[in-house]
């Protein structure tokens, strides 16, 4: 468990938070620009001091204003990912990542030179030197780099913000293999959702220094109270288990949790069991009342309304929906709800395209 409590006075507002993290998966530091996201890693890595502050991982303290603790960045057991990998322009490549490696006391090494090279495939890289390297290998090095001083905490300042889309795609895959394959508590900072959407466990939403909410990312996407359901990218993400695969039309069908029903989706080959996530985003659902005949849209879910609320656009509602535990948001317009009668309570049938599925 990550206790964080931290009060800052920054130029346009106060960094004031009191929140319980999880020591486990990637936890979202969530919000615009200017929320104070950066601020609350750096007091995290002791790289900013708060003059009233509070910090114990996992029982350690690493901070105590009214006691005099503060355990400075050095002593604490993080890496950390810079927006740039900042890497030694003079050293190779394998030169940048055993230069940290050889600070690391063989006795307290988590994880392997080699390790950290397969996780992120940059065997090739090895030899080259930094300036030879695209963004987004210049990246994965960094990120090894810190994974070789065996952080106990990641800590990952916008990683991709400086990369162009198809570099984040080349680098995405990674960043989920550290997250299944290493025992390594990740806080992640962004203000890109779709970055988050794949990543994240747990998030916390933050605005003008303060954590509006803070949970796990499948409970609060759907919450009609935030506004990261209110604009036009609101979504949510659905974590199923493959439990079928059609060749012939790369079909793919994800069943959901805690019922048989399943999603299909345009999707290259899965191993049947393996877990996937998928992003749902509210603008690509629809609702019937009846069970559509004839259509070319292949998932039909059976739904029941929870809510419904007024979008950033009057003339927009948004509809929270249960799939048996599974929550799913629709965008429709306050024209076709009254057309249809829509209320709490009422049972639906949820369309959502295959080909408008994200993973």
């Amino acid at each position: 468990m990550l206790d964080v409590q931290f009060n800052l006075p920054l130029n346009n507002f106060t960094l004031d938070v009191d929140l319980q993290l999880p020591a486990q998966g990637v936890t979202a530091l969530f919000g615009p620009s200017g929320s104070g996201k950066t601020s609350l890693l750096r007091c995290i890595a002791g790289l900013e001091h708060a003059p009233a502050g509070r910090l114990l991982f996992n029982g350690e303290c690493w901070q105590d204003s009214q006691r005099g603790i503060f355990v400075p960045t050095h002593q604490r057991a993080i890496g950390y990912v810079f927006q740039e990998s900042s890497l030694f322009d003079h050293l190779s490549v394998e030169g940048n990542l055993r230069f940290g490696y050889r600070r690391i006391s063989a006795a307290e090494r988590r994880i392997s030179f080699s390790q950290a090279v397969e996780l992120l495939g940059i065997a090739p890289l090895l030899a080259r030197q930094p300036q030879h390297l695209s963004g987004g290998e210049r990246q994965r090095v960094g990120i090894a780099r810190a994974l070789l001083t065996s952080p106990r905490l990641l800590l990952m300042d916008e990683p991709l913000s400086a990369l162009d889309a198809q570099r984040k795609a080349e680098i995405l895959p990674y960043l989920e293999r550290l997250n299944a394959e290493l025992e390594i508590p990740i806080l992640y900072v962004s203000h890109a959702f779709d970055e988050v959407a794949r990543l994240a466990d747990h998030m916390v939403l933050l605005e003008d220094g303060k954590a509006l909410a803070s949970g796990n990312i499948n409970g609060l996407l759907p919450r009609l109270d935030l506004p990261l359901a209110l604009g036009d990218n609101a979504s949510v993400v659905i974590d199923g288990v493959v439990a079928s695969y059609d060749v012939d039309y790369q079909l793919l069908s994800l069943r959901l949790p805690h019922t048989e029903q399943c999603i299909r989706v345009a999707h290259q080959p899965v191993a049947i069991g393996q877990q996937l996530r998928l992003r749902v985003q509210a603008r690509d659902v629809s609702l019937s009342l009846q069970q559509p005949q004839h259509s070319s849209i292949l998932n039909l879910l059976a739904a029941t309304i929870v809510e419904l609320a007024v979008a950033d656009n009057p003339a927009h509602l948004l509809v929270r929906l249960d799939m048996q535990g599974t929550p799913l948001l629709a965008r429709i317009t306050r024209y076709s709800s009254e057309q249809l009668g829509l209320r709490p309570g009422q049972s639906v049938w949820a369309q959502i395209k295959s080909v408008a599925l994200l993973n």
